[in-house]
């Protein structure tokens, strides 16, 4: 904030109305990458999940609940964890409104974790959250969307995750995946992104890159050094 410059109007202007056909051709940008995206190839679900809810067992079918899309945000809340991981429930402070929207698109949103779902119930109910949130304890959805790893992996200190190998040493990995279902009922894996990728659902992180001082995690241990959950800052 010391070295910000200050000038008259018509240069703030001038300055501006650069920077806005460059955020124009960003827009662009977006747009045509959002249609190589959703015209990405569809991969079949062979393998058949079972999932835990508070109205009990479902599939990867039922998570649909008679919509053809599926959004999956895969929270990091591993099965031995006391509670969910700081960083996710940054992300998850945005859900809460968006199912009802996104059920009028004919998508259906849901979060999906090892822990069992008792514990999930538990820190839903302390966060204050509403959006649909399951438990995949016991299956292997979250390892086979790279989400999570086997022990031998976390002991090792490498994992499949981001679609390479890398360092790795925790035990669940934060993901979105798309899933898709057609008229015969056949369920199809459309599309994931780790890492980096999911911020762009992250409303928080998109208003702090409107400010002066951004995100302000240079210098920081690790960029999210500072997110708390919402009850302990």
């Amino acid at each position: 904030m010391t070295d910000r410059q200050v000038v008259s109007r018509e240069n703030w202007l001038k300055a501006r109305l650069e920077l806005l056909e460059a955020e124009k051709a960003h827009t662009h940008q977006r747009e045509a990458l959002t249609r190589k995206r959703m015209a990405m190839p569809w991969e079949r679900v062979e393998k058949n999940y079972t999932f835990e809810g508070p109205n009990g067992p479902l599939s990867l079918s039922a998570l649909f609940e008679g919509r053809s899309q599926l959004i999956v945000y895969h929270f990091m809340f591993g099965p031995d964890w006391e509670q969910g991981c700081p960083s996710c429930s940054f992300w998850a402070d945005n859900f809460n409104g968006i199912p009802i929207h996104l059920n009028n698109r004919d998508v259906t949103f849901v979060a999906i974790s090892r822990a069992p779902l008792e514990r999930i119930e538990g820190y839903k109910s302390r966060m204050g959250w509403s959006f649909p949130w399951f438990s995949s304890n016991g299956s292997d959805f979250n390892r086979d969307f790279q989400a999570a790893v086997t022990p031998d992996e976390l002991a090792s200190g490498v994992a499949y995750y981001n679609y390479k190998v890398q360092p790795n040493d925790a035990s669940d990995m934060v993901g979105i995946s798309v899933f898709a279902k057609d008229d015969a009922g056949e369920v199809f894996h459309t599309y994931s992104c780790y890492s980096r990728g999911v911020e762009m659902v992250n409303g928080a992180y998109h208003y702090l890159d409107l400010v002066p001082k951004g995100r302000s995690e240079s210098g920081l241990a690790y960029d999210q050094a500072w997110v708390r959950r919402h009850d302990q800052y």
